[in-house]
């Protein structure tokens, strides 16, 4: 390679670094095409190992931070509209001791299904309220990513129960029980949107009451 082509890679390099940081702890191949970048810039930086690859069509800034949680993110990056339940949910929260393998993704019925290769998803189809009602957002490693907060995802884990086991509700019950801040009327509000009320109210009155 001559010094005038290694010089210009080296310039369309650090131009494509400025266009991203330090904003964007992560962006996509589209956003980095409709910012200007080049193609070809782009394959040189991943080849140089200027960027690393997060996912399909992913990346970050190699020399960045290590991520604290690069699965969700993920997913929260190429999934907008899916939100983290169940298991993966409790995880978050610290209401498992459970190690998920996958990430429990909430999406509204009739969306199409996502096609990743990584990380492993498992998707759960929610309508209505069931899917709207209880989101939080909250920032990882920069990313704003989609969450239900503790009560809506103790009460869908009481829906789901038979899907990932009783033992596992049982005890986000008891971790439940331990934070500071809980929203017993909340909580009952959404067992009653995901029609568990009868199903929770005794475990309730013996773990809560």
């Amino acid at each position: 390679m001559s010094p005038n082509i290694k010089k210009q890679n080296t310039g369309a390099i650090k131009q494509a670094r400025a266009l991203f940081q330090p904003q964007a702890a992560a962006f996509r191949t589209c956003e980095a095409l409709k910012a200007g970048v080049h193609p070809r810039t782009l394959y040189k930086m991943r080849d140089q190992g200027v960027i690393e690859r997060l996912g399909r069509g992913m990346y970050r800034f190699a020399d960045m931070p290590s991520l604290w949680n690069p699965d969700l993110a993920t997913v929260a990056m190429l999934v907008p509209k899916g939100v983290i339940c169940l298991i993966s949910a409790l995880s978050y929260h610290e209401m498992t001791t459970e190690i998920p393998h996958e990430i429990y993704l909430a999406l509204p019925r009739g969306a199409e299904p996502p096609r990743l290769d990584y990380p492993p998803l498992r998707i759960f189809w929610f309508s209505g309220t069931a899917f709207t009602d209880g989101v939080e957002q909250h920032d990882i490693d920069g990313i704003p990513v989609k969450v239900y907060n503790p009560e809506k995802t103790l009460a869908d884990c009481f829906k789901y129960r038979n899907k990932i086991g009783l033992d596992v509700v049982l005890e986000a019950l008891k971790f439940y029980r331990q934070r500071k801040r809980r929203e017993v009327d909340e909580l009952m509000r959404y067992a009653r949107m995901c029609r568990v009320e009868k199903v929770m109210r005794p475990y309730l009155e013996t773990t809560l009451f």
